[in-house]
């Protein structure tokens, strides 16, 4: 039986993927006019350790190098989504029915504990969370498995009683390896592989029909 509700952040709650996305994108063209905006995707749903790894292969540069640092930290300094206008206007909602129903709620993001805490207070979302978790917090995050089973002990469940509801290939792999039941919000714009995951929904309002029935 489930017991318990995790969602991932970026790209599920809010639809904030394809914004940093074309900003990076963007950001990068000033210095490398040719780059492919498909060549980023491997991006999305990334820590920002990862996202560097990536974006040093991509462009062909040490991540580890002065110029790189200096470059990365250059293309996020005026990023500043809007991000109530970009939640998903189900999100509220939601949240406060599967609270109502007796089901402990988290959220387990690959974003900096700073960026999670500045989306939910922006979006006024705090109030429906048990449990927050970055992905940052570990030595390794998504796809990683360790933030899922690290949440299910935090809220006092197995991961057999987790419901968690994803998008991206790295956390739907993480959910999968933890053993949980993975509900995948379809989003076909950043050739994300969802295939280990259990449910695939075109819209958040279903996991409410998951969760009937899965009792």
């Amino acid at each position: 039986m489930i017991k318990a509700v995790i969602f991932d952040m970026d790209g599920v709650l809010i639809d904030s993927e394809i914004v940093y996305l074309n900003h990076m994108h963007e950001k990068l063209k000033l210095k490398y006019p040719d780059i492919r905006r498909d060549a980023l995707f491997a991006v999305v749903g990334a820590t920002a350790k990862r996202t560097k790894e990536i974006l040093s292969g991509v462009i062909g540069e040490d991540a580890n190098s002065q110029e790189f640092q200096e470059l990365y930290a250059g293309i996020w300094v005026d990023c500043r989504p809007d991000y109530p206008s970009i939640l998903r206007k189900e999100v509220p909602e939601l949240l406060k029915e599967i609270q109502s129903r007796g089901y402990l709620v988290a959220l387990a993001s690959s974003t900096s504990r700073a960026g999670i805490e500045e989306v939910l207070t922006t979006c006024g979302l705090t109030e429906y969370f048990n449990y927050l978790v970055s992905g940052e917090e570990f030595k390794e995050s998504k796809p990683n498995p360790e933030i899922y089973l690290h949440t299910a002990d935090a809220l006092q469940c197995t991961p057999g009683e987790c419901l968690v509801v994803e998008d991206s290939t790295y956390g739907i792999m993480a959910a999968h390896g933890a053993g949980m039941t993975v509900a995948s919000l379809i989003d076909e714009r950043f050739g994300f592989d969802q295939s280990l995951a259990d449910y695939h929904i075109p819209g958040l309002g279903e996991v409410l029909e998951i969760l009937e029935r899965l009792k």
